[in-house]
């Protein structure tokens, strides 16, 4: 039986056995989006890359890892599955479908400033 005095030790302990367990990493930097001749080739994970699906390559990330990715110049998000490596240009962190870079309003710009978030990989 737990007692009384051991509850608020209890409390913290699960805090933050869960908030570690669920632990969200944040990422900033320039996203671009892939060129239109990247249109049916295959992926770093062996999949024929779409511009009209939600994914994105990211230089470390797991395959299958999703990624929110928000616009700082104007606030839009959206949600992408990593299944490609890149971006390979200096200060690039993501490369974004381009049906992913509409959804985030750069595609007439071509670079955006954006954060990342995903939850910490397993292992």
């Amino acid at each position: 039986m737990i007692q009384r005095k051991h509850l608020p030790t209890l409390a913290v302990a699960a805090l933050l056995c869960f908030s570690s367990c669920a632990r969200q990493i944040a990422q900033s930097g320039k996203a671009s989006f892939y060129a239109d001749k990247f249109q049916g080739r295959k992926t770093a994970n062996g999949e024929t890359f779409r511009q009209g699906k939600m994914t994105a390559a990211h230089k470390t990330l797991p395959f299958g890892t999703k990624v929110k990715v928000t616009n700082l110049d104007n606030g839009k998000t959206v949600k992408v599955r990593i299944n490609d490596r890149g971006p390979f240009v200096a200060g690039r962190i993501i490369d974004l479908s381009k049906k992913a870079a509409k959804k985030i309003g750069m595609v007439n710009s071509g670079v955006a400033n954006v954060k990342i978030k995903y939850k910490k990989p397993k292992g």
